[in-house]
């Protein structure tokens, strides 16, 4: 009989491996920063994303070799856990290491098994102290001290940032200016404020993030100052963009529609801890999610589903909007999510399958998704409340999913199930929407466009029910089944005819290949409002003309990543300066 001991150390090598080499990816982003090199940095950030399911199954491929097939000894399983639970007490990433048990064991096991006895479905971090305070992950500065010429160019030393700056002691004018400006913390006398720093740095597409807090009489103030660089004289140079304090613009940063951060987190829980005092509104899903450690986070958001459910009573219902031709969406009013299932049976005018559907998901997740499409968070086996179903949603369900639903007992179980932050589908936003809030929802849709296709994505199926409205009034992309590449789209204009014949008739007189996209077309199958169409374009007169998206994906060839600014453009410091 292979020993509870042994089990539990193979899995947790493999967790050692595994965390290792998500470390050393992470590094890599200071290097791909330094030199510009962004194609190499989104690279690293789409492979490190696999990663975890790579090292999942190296440990599962080890113990099949040592476990009786087919068979489950409890009282050995549950002799394994304990072992593994006395190897966390001070380890450093023990919640991550719990999580990574229950993959290994959920894949081996059926899921009758998953309980609490044998994996943790409570974790063991909710009874005790963080592996490591939450003061270890930042340092603290006291302008006191040395006064804030000294100590704030101090803060930016301890980084050993690659890059020098363009003119710190300029940048510094500016920050300070912008703090007393934004924040009461500011005025504060230098002997009432301490600042809190982040050891660590984010970086993420073009850009490298400073996150801290100032502490003073008033409380605390969290910010954050991007850095970017520009060429002086053929050498990349460092400088301060701006300075983040608005809450909403912070809590936008850490969106679910923006890629994860490429951030070393040694002690993970002390680092979300942190940013958690920083974004309360924030959960720690979102938090895990948002510094690319998006297995822990579907871990978080289960136990918060688990939570929620057992504190309110209100049903499933199906999803506000347009019922899908390819998902089967519904909700719990209560909670603010959807919950997706892809459906048997797609309409004949979706030629394509699951497969492609699930793999169309994946690619968004690995993608920049540029604040313009929503993560998803995919899981397995889901089994929930049969008696939280609204009977005509679970109906429709068994109508619509018999292949990916089971009903045990008083429980339904979705094989295959996707999870989204929820917004208001934009039709139903715009419907009830004032003139103002019309065009600029329009505008804001239209920059979605160009956002997406300047990352090298076309949305495939751009009508307004295939966007949503989050709850910052941001317009953001959510229905991925016919996401692809841009530069896999062939853009055509229209060719011109003076033959009424052709003009009136109801197929095209020109030839049309596969992957062909007619722009000038968008006016007519985006929406049948006269008004919505004269807003966009309005706005975007550009997205008819096949040129323009011929020239997106010009620059996309010659490596040309676009800037894409998670905060308004006008905040920027280099707008107030004359350029070099």
């Amino acid at each position: 009989m292979v020993q509870a001991q042994h089990i539990a150390e193979a899995i947790l090598k493999g967790f050692r491996r595994h965390f290792s080499l998500f470390q050393q990816m992470t590094a890599t982003a200071k290097q791909r920063f330094a030199t510009a090199d962004w194609p190499g940095f989104a690279r690293d950030s789409s492979d490190r994303i696999s990663f975890y399911d790579l090292r999942v199954q190296e440990t599962i491929d080890q113990l099949v070799k040592e476990l009786p097939q087919h068979c489950l000894d409890e009282p050995l399983w549950q002799q394994v856990k304990q072992h593994y639970l006395d190897y966390l007490g001070f380890h450093p990433q023990a919640e991550l290491a719990e999580t990574f048990y229950n993959s290994v064991f959920c894949r081996l096991f059926d899921r009758k098994y998953f309980h609490n006895q044998n994996i943790f479905v409570e974790s063991t971090l909710s009874k005790k102290k963080l592996p490591a305070p939450i003061a270890s992950v930042y340092d603290s500065y006291f302008p006191a001290q040395d006064g804030l010429r000294v100590c704030v160019p101090k803060i930016f030393a301890s980084f050993s940032l690659p890059l020098p700056f363009v003119d710190l002691e300029r940048d510094i004018r500016l920050l300070l200016q912008a703090f007393r400006h934004q924040s009461s913390h500011g005025r504060h006398p230098v002997h009432q404020i301490r600042f809190d720093m982040l050891k660590s740095v984010f970086y993420r597409n073009k850009a490298a993030y400073i996150v801290g807090r100032v502490v003073s009489p008033d409380g605390q103030q969290p910010f954050i100052i991007p850095l970017l660089q520009q060429k002086v004289a053929g050498n990349n140079l460092l400088y301060i963009d701006t300075l983040i304090t608005e809450a909403q613009q912070m809590t936008i940063m850490f969106s679910f529609s923006r890629a994860y951060f490429m951030v070393e987190t040694p002690v993970p829980s002390a680092l979300v801890h942190f940013l958690k005092e920083l974004l309360p509104h924030k959960t720690l899903a979102e938090l895990y999610a948002s510094v690319g450690l998006h297995k822990q986070a579907k871990t978080e958001f289960y136990r918060e589903l688990l939570q929620h459910l057992a504190a309110s009573t209100d049903k499933f219902v199906a999803a506000p909007g347009i019922r899908g031709m390819v998902m089967m969406v519904f909700t719990l009013p209560s909670f603010p999510y959807v919950f997706k299932v892809i459906r048997d049976r797609f309409s004949d005018t979706k030629a394509f399958g699951r497969d492609t559907v699930k793999d169309r998901y994946f690619l968004v997740k690995k993608h920049d998704r540029v604040g313009r499409m929503a993560d998803t968070m995919e899981y397995s086996d889901v089994a929930l409340p049969k008696n939280r179903f609204a009977p005509e949603l679970l109906a429709e369900l068994i109508e619509a999913i018999p292949g990916s639903l089971t009903i045990e007992d008083n429980m339904v179980v979705i094989s295959h199930l996707y999870i989204e932050r929820r917004m208001i589908p934009l039709n139903l936003a715009l419907e009830s929407a004032s003139d103002a809030e019309k065009s600029r929802l329009m505008q804001d849709y239209g920059q979605a466009l160009k956002d997406m296709i300047g990352a090298n994505i076309f949305p495939g199926d751009m009508l307004l029910k295939n966007f949503g409205v989050t709850r910052h009034g941001r317009v953001v992309f959510y229905d991925y089944d016919e996401v692809q590449y841009l530069l896999d789209v062939n853009f055509r204009t229209i060719p011109h005819t003076d033959n009424w014949d052709d003009l009136l008739s109801s197929e095209p007189w020109y030839p049309v290949n596969p992957g062909d996209v007619f722009p000038e077309q968008i006016a007519t199958f985006v929406t049948p409002q006269p008004q919505l169409r004269a807003l966009l374009f309005e706005a975007h007169p550009e997205l008819l003309d096949a040129a323009f998206w011929c020239e997106k994906q010009q620059k996309i060839r010659a490596g040309i990543i676009e800037d894409v600014f998670p905060y308004p453009i006008s905040q920027r410091f280099m707008q107030l300066l004359p350029p070099l």
